[in-house]
């Protein structure tokens, strides 16, 4: 974090959410106060997703990853990261997202930043109180938290920003 940026928010502590995958990343950052009381608000700075394109190289792609990856961090300079944990359910799927992931920690890692990780049951918790909750749950939750007037697009952003009030929910994870 620059000195400067430091200055700008002294009580607020910025975190990036990540939801990894090979084809689609999603992102998502915030400021949040440090402590979470009733009526504390959190900012939304930014959200979107990292593509790769499908035929091409895996090597291109996690490239394509890491240095989209290093450009975000280095750009929004967080205090946290957040990532989803890896989930198995498809062995092929899961090799990729597992070769993504690898990347993105390689790049957090470069930029010194501390990384907390959560399951996908722990951010729908989290999120709506209930670990098995369906996607349009866990999104009608993240547009609630975070005052917006829609759900973040695509469903990936909407991760990305979900799993960064993840680690604020659990405010144990802020004290950086």
């Amino acid at each position: 974090m620059s000195e400067q940026d430091s200055q700008t928010r002294p009580d607020q502590k910025r975190i990036l959410g990540i939801d990894p995958g090979l084809a689609t990343l999603g992102f998502g950052a915030i400021d949040c106060p440090l402590v979470h009381r009733n009526g504390s608000t959190v900012s939304v700075i930014d959200y979107g997703v990292i593509r790769t394109t499908a035929g091409t190289a895996t090597g291109e792609r996690l490239i394509t990853l890491y240095e989209d990856m290093s450009t975000i961090l280095s750009e929004w300079q967080p205090d946290l990261v957040s990532i989803e944990k890896l989930f198995f359910y498809k062995m092929g799927n899961t090799i990729a997202v597992a070769q993504a992931r690898g990347v993105i920690l390689l790049a957090i890692a470069q930029h010194q930043v501390p990384i907390v990780e959560f399951t996908p049951a722990q951010i729908k918790q989290s999120l709506t109180g209930y670990g098995n909750a369906v996607k349009q749950d866990v999104q009608a939750a993240v547009t609630r938290e975070l005052n917006l007037s829609s759900i973040p697009k695509p469903d990936d952003a909407a991760d990305g920003l979900a799993v960064a009030l993840t680690a604020w929910f659990h405010g144990d994870a802020l004290s950086i």
